[in-house]
């Protein structure tokens, strides 16, 4: 077709328009991978258009409605030039809808204490070829705002009204288009303004009233004491009370919620519904002895659950988990529980169960954490179907500015690595956020992802109630502390719109009041009415104690349950191959049983996942690497060499056995161990295993050691059979790749909290997997496991030791005659068979070697027991490869030493480092230890003597667990 003007040119109007296209693309970026040549460009957007034509739903829809006016465009034959100026600009309102979509959050008023900004210069009316003369101009819209035409003006007054309102929305990060697709379909038709009915409104005052009065109501009566008030967030209580209205309509069964220390007690009180009685029993501090179990904590880190009713009258189960100090640090824990029930529910699609984090912004930009445990959302072995992120957004950081704490325009800028919508929202708007709320879970219902509401709000007081924050915050302080109240601010809105009047909104504010004074003189009438610290063994826990007991459990398997798990291991499905390597391991797995050979530790472990699953256990084990194992031992799960397809052969032991599932996990040790912890808080009757891919490397979860798998018994009440696998020796690899550093979790024990045992044989690790899951009680179980010893053919054990016995705390030497022996090695773990060795070589039949298997809880009697038998004993000496300063002499020479013994160190120099980095340097002191031991000589290693035996007679035995040094000894 020749133009008219243009005799001599061919006129393509689908090139022209194609070319637009491009310049579409380049203007936005969204040019697909692959396609950068302009001729690749232009044939994208030409196979782009043809799929248009065919079917306009296939393809998303800003491109639906450039070629909706592509199509105006050309359906004028013969158009003169001015046709195609239309059409550029049809383009250009095609961008200017994109545009507005993706940045007009910047000009939305989202910060109560600043006015909203009136431009964006990439917003600008210029930006995209127009002038304020072409306002009343017609053009194609977007038929989800609602108009198919309209005016430019009209269009952008929709776009701001959707998108620069209270409510800024980030969303155009999402490449899935359905996503976006659903959000511009629920937001824009309605502008993103709720539109609630009297009843609600009122809903929503009284949870703003109860929030702000609960808050007053502490600071008058308990002034000076931290509660880390909620003022100036309130509506967070709103929103969650929203949350907390709506789910059971969309499922959801119960709600796991974290939280840090802000506005705690607010959220138990009127969300949770904790009674104000046990919240003003904390505050009085009248704790009585004979109530307390364990040291507690303070009362703005305690959980609580309890089942809240809508009001449709559908329940709701809501759980708080208690929390430490550390912010962030239950995030990945709550996700952890909400994985556990979620099993425990049979909610496959994750809809009965659903977590809810609430976060403050520094820390949500700040800690580590939190993008460890975004990266759990969407993977196999750690999803939770989505989790609700709330966050506390008070622009501050107890007194660091936000310019300060972080790179990133907003705090929720990290949540875009998962493609999570995000909804900025200003807390002085409650039905916006309300609305907001109600979205975020309904999108999380129907996506199974993560979403993210930042709620901009201010804090009235300073990071506790006695701190003075204007002497950092000058002007934000000056502006909060002339702010009226929300609820008033809200109250008047509703008075002026006749929602309320003035009588009803002091009704109101009086019968709460009434209501707290009335909880606050029944406490102080009768503290003892009223439990202050956490109640633990309930529901799933039922039955079980958190008392530890030697018992004895015993945990020996028949040998048929043993051969029925071999023959499962080497079965695999039809037309599945087995990598050559694997498929020689269980064959001589299943020839070794044949046989009655002795067994080795990699099979051992699986012998104790088998009889446990066969028994009705379910086994969960997670980690780097842990599938296979990180020294190709385990092959808990394979995979077809021609397909990969992956097969876990301990799930086709038997129709009737529990489940089995490996996952290995992303690159992280805090989030991934804080997700199993909270796993086995909820999951009591499933044995839970952690595995660091190297022992040394679990310090990277140090704070959920600390604050939660070594003190959640005593803070909280919550016990937790958490296994932690941490391979540990010295074999000249270096300095992070020796030591699980048993020495830390060692000087954590007390009050029974834990387990810490080194198991030294296959046998002795099969009973005590076993023993974990047998016994009344969970404790977590710190296991230093075994590297070179996978496969050291001395390291093994007789199948009778599989089938009769049970874990033993201390191994006695039964290849010695007691009455002979002159020297006693008491030592734990790998360096026990270099020991061994030397022994025999230097026949040295007069040396005995005994074992320490379990370090903690420290079994006094079962060690005094073997010890005695060796009353002719001379020397008595303690044998460890790690340095003087680490492993275990520093926990077991004060406990030898009460127990009357005087015992010798043999082991390396204490050293600031675990181990050398020369394998050369390694050997020599390995071989001079094993020397120093067996021979006597030791020309570069400490021999420590202890204080004499005098000591023990003088202050008597110590109970086991507990040292006790008198004043000035």
């Amino acid at each position: 077709m020749k133009r008219e003007g243009f005799p001599n040119k061919v006129w393509e109007p689908e090139k022209e328009w194609l070319a637009l296209g491009l310049g579409f693309l380049r203007k936005h970026k969204t040019m697909t991978a692959g396609t950068v040549a302009d001729r690749l460009n232009l044939e994208f957007i030409e196979a782009l258009y043809q799929r248009w034509r065919r079917d306009p739903q296939t393809v998303e829809p800003s491109w639906r409605y450039f070629f909706e006016g592509f199509e105006l465009g050309a359906s004028q034959p013969l158009a003169p030039r001015p046709a195609a100026v239309d059409g550029a600009a049809q383009t250009a309102i095609v961008r200017l809808i994109y545009a507005y979509r993706d940045l007009g959050h910047f000009l939305a008023h989202l910060d109560p204490l600043s006015e909203a900004r009136t431009s964006h210069p990439l917003l600008e009316l210029s930006e995209f070829g127009f002038t304020e003369a072409d306002l009343d101009r017609t053009f194609s819209t977007t038929p989800f705002l609602g108009m198919e035409r309209g005016t430019l003006r009209q269009l952008i007054d929709a776009l701001k009204e959707t998108y620069c309102r209270t409510i800024g929305v980030e969303y155009m990060h999402i490449q899935d288009t359905r996503i976006r697709r659903w959000l511009q379909e629920r937001m824009e038709p309605r502008r993103n303004r709720p539109r609630f009915d009297q009843a609600k409104k009122v809903r929503i005052l009284k949870s703003l009233h109860y929030a702000e009065l609960f808050e007053r109501f502490l600071h008058t009566r308990y002034t000076g004491q931290k509660r880390f008030s909620l003022e100036g967030a309130e509506t967070l209580i709103p929103i969650l009370e929203a949350i907390v209205e709506k789910a059971p309509d969309m499922q959801v069964r119960e709600i796991i919620l974290g939280m840090a220390h802000r506005g705690r007690l607010n959220v138990l009180a009127n969300i949770l519904r904790k009674p104000y009685e046990e919240i003003f029993a904390q505050f009085e501090d009248k704790y009585l002895p004979d109530t307390m179990d364990g040291d507690g904590d303070v009362k703005y880190h305690l959980g609580f659950s309890s089942d809240r009713v809508n009001s449709q009258g559908k329940k709701v189960h809501l759980s708080l988990s208690p929390n430490p100090s550390h912010l962030e640090a239950v995030d990945p824990v709550v996700e952890g529980r909400t994985r556990a029930k979620q099993t425990l529910f049979g909610d496959r699609e994750r809809l009965w169960g659903i977590p809810l984090l609430i976060h403050g912004d520094a820390a949500f930009a700040g800690q580590g954490l939190v993008a460890e445990t975004l990266n759990l959302s969407q993977l196999a072995g750690y999803t939770t179907g989505g989790t609700i992120h709330v966050i506390v957004n008070n622009q501050i950081g107890f007194t660091t500015a936000p310019n300060d704490a972080r790179s990133t325009t907003y705090c929720t800028d990290i949540a875009k690595m998962i493609q999570a919508p995000i909804f900025h929202v200003n807390g002085e708007d409650p039905e916006a956020s309300v609305y907001v709320a109600e979205l975020a879970l309904e999108f999380r219902q129907t996506f199974h992802r993560d979403v993210v509401i930042d709620m901009f709000c201010y804090r009235r007081h300073g990071h506790n109630e006695g701190d003075d924050p204007s002497i950092t915050q000058p002007i934000m302080y000056s502006k909060i502390r002339g702010r009226p109240s929300l609820s008033s601010i809200y109250t008047e809105q509703l008075i002026m719109m006749g929602d309320l009047t003035v009588a009803e909104t002091e009704a109101i504010t009086q019968k709460f009041e009434s209501k707290l004074q009335q909880a606050l003189e029944e406490v102080r009438t009768e503290p003892s009415h009223y439990p202050t610290m956490m109640h633990g063994f309930e529901g799933q826990w039922k039955g079980m104690t958190s008392h530890y007991s030697h018992a004895p459990v015993e945990t020996g398997v028949t040998e048929e349950t043993l051969q029925q798990i071999v023959e499962g291991l080497a079965r695999v499905p039809d037309n599945f191959q087995l990598h050559p390597t694997v498929a020689r391991v269980f064959k001589s797995y299943l020839q070794d049983m044949k046989d009655r050979k002795a067994i080795l530790w990699p099979l051992a472990e699986l012998l104790s996942f088998g009889s446990l699953l066969l028994e009705g256990t379910p086994v969960r084990l997670s980690g780097q690497d842990s599938r296979r194992g990180t020294f190709s031992q385990r092959h808990s799960v394979v995979f077809d060499a021609r397909t990969g397809e992956p097969y876990s052969p301990l799930n086709g032991l038997s129709p009737k056995q529990a489940r089995f599932d490996a996952y290995d996990s992303l690159l992280s040790e805090a989030a991934v161990l804080g997700f199993e912890f909270g796993y086995a808080l909820d999951a009591p009757h499933t044995l839970v295993l952690w595995e660091a891919q190297f022992g040394d490397f679990a310090n990277g979860a140090q704070v959920i050691i600390d604050q939660f798998i070594a003190s959640s018994e005593s803070k909280w009440q919550r016990d937790s059979g958490v296994v932690m696998l941490l391979p540990h020796g010295y074999e000249g690899q270096g300095p992070e790749h020796s030591s699980a550093r048993i020495e830390r979790y060692l000087q954590l024990c007390a009050e029974d909290n834990m387990q810490v045992c080194y198991p030294s044989t296959p046998a002795q690790y099969f009973h005590l997997l076993r023993r974990q899951m047998k016994r009344p009680f969970r404790k977590p179980l710190i296991v230093m496991t075994p590297k070179s010893l996978l496969r050291l053919k001395a390291a093994h054990s007789p199948l009778e030791e599989f089938v009769k016995g049970r874990f033993q705390e201390v191994l006695d030497d039964s290849t010695v005659d007691a009455g002979r022996v002159r020297r006693l090695l008491l030592c734990s773990g790998k360096v026990y068979y270099d020991l061994y060795e030397r022994r025999a070589e230097a026949e040295a039949n007069d040396i005995a070697i005994i074992r320490m298997e379990q370090f903690y809880p420290f079994h006094e009697e079962a060690l005094a027991q073997v010890l005695c038998r060796y009353r002719k004993a001379k020397e008595w000496i303690w044998v460890q490869e790690e340095s003087q300063n680490m492993g275990g002499w520093s926990f077991m020479e004060p406990r030898l030493r009460s127990m009357g013994y005087h015992f010798e160190y043999v082991g390396r120099d204490a050293s600031a480092s675990p181990a050398t980095g020369s394998l050369a340097v390694h050997r020599r002191e390995q071989k001079e230890l094993v020397e120093a031991a067996i021979t006597g000589s030791a020309p570069h290693l400490v021999r420590a003597s202890a204080l004499p035996c005098s000591y023990a007679a003088a202050n008597g035995p110590v109970s086991a667990g507990r040292v006790a040094t008198p004043a000035g000894k």
